[in-house]
């Protein structure tokens, strides 16, 4: 199948889907109910971190954590006292769990204490180096758990970094679906969040041979996928995912 066939192919998948009904199913319900662009951020932020296993799952108990900070977690965030953490003692979500959700918060206030927008953490030339650096950001303290490292993904290792990669489009892509709330990152700047769904599609489209879902098969995916748009290469991302999910329902 040649470019030309798999961007028409994929343009008539986007067209397909309807923002309304695919936000009412996905994660992202949860940050879009907040209009504070640092509601917005935290929200997705967990939302993000979470998102993996059934997305039923992944919607409630985000929305627990949302319960938990008042529906308003940036004023929780900056201050929140002792007594109040004591609901998220008992949070678990797979194989994050208190320890995890604790240091999160946190990190956090440390972040919006020091910036308006967890956007001035994420520096760098590449998205390689700004995803890197907001891992050596977030566990640079002196008290950091080291179960928790495995849950902020570091490309430098290697990892795929698919939930920050679905975080940052959330943040930079500005559509129906995505917020658009970042400026210092261009769209043509992200790299396409891989699971096995996009994989799947992305094989089968042909964008991608790498079998490890690992971060050389992140860039070989995303650098086809700028081919087939150079400005907003990873609005294909959704695409790539629904195709894949609608034929492993059939």
């Amino acid at each position: 199948m040649n470019l030309a066939e798999v961007k028409r192919q994929l343009d008539q998948e986007l067209e397909q889907i309807h923002a309304h009904e695919f936000i009412t199913a996905d994660p992202i319900k949860i940050p879009k109910r907040f209009t504070l662009k640092q509601d917005i951020e935290i929200a997705s932020f967990f939302a993000s971190i979470l998102a993996w296993g059934q997305r039923i799952t992944i919607i409630n108990n985000t929305n627990k954590l949302m319960h938990w900070m008042g529906e308003e977690p940036y004023n929780f965030i900056l201050h929140y006292k002792a007594n109040d953490l004591k609901p998220f003692e008992s949070f678990v979500h797979r194989t994050f769990n208190s320890t995890d959700c604790l240091y999160f918060i946190s990190r956090l206030r440390d972040f919006y204490l020091e910036q308006d927008s967890l956007e001035h953490f994420f520096e760098g030339n590449t998205m390689k180096e700004r995803i890197a650096n907001f891992h050596v950001h977030f566990f640079k303290t002196d008290f950091a758990p080291a179960r928790t490292r495995k849950h902020i993904a570091n490309p430098a290792k290697g990892s795929s970094a698919k939930r920050l990669n679905m975080f940052l489009r959330w943040m930079v892509r500005s559509d129906d679906i995505d917020f658009g709330l970042w400026k210092t990152i261009k769209p043509s700047e992200l790299k396409c969040p891989l699971d096995v769904h996009v994989q799947r599609a992305a094989m089968q489209f042909g964008l991608l041979n790498r079998k490890q879902q690992d971060w050389k098969a992140v860039e070989e995916l995303s650098n086809n996928l700028v081919q087939l748009d150079i400005n907003d290469p990873i609005k294909y991302d959704l695409a790539l995912f629904k195709w894949s999910e609608r034929r492993a329902k059939a």
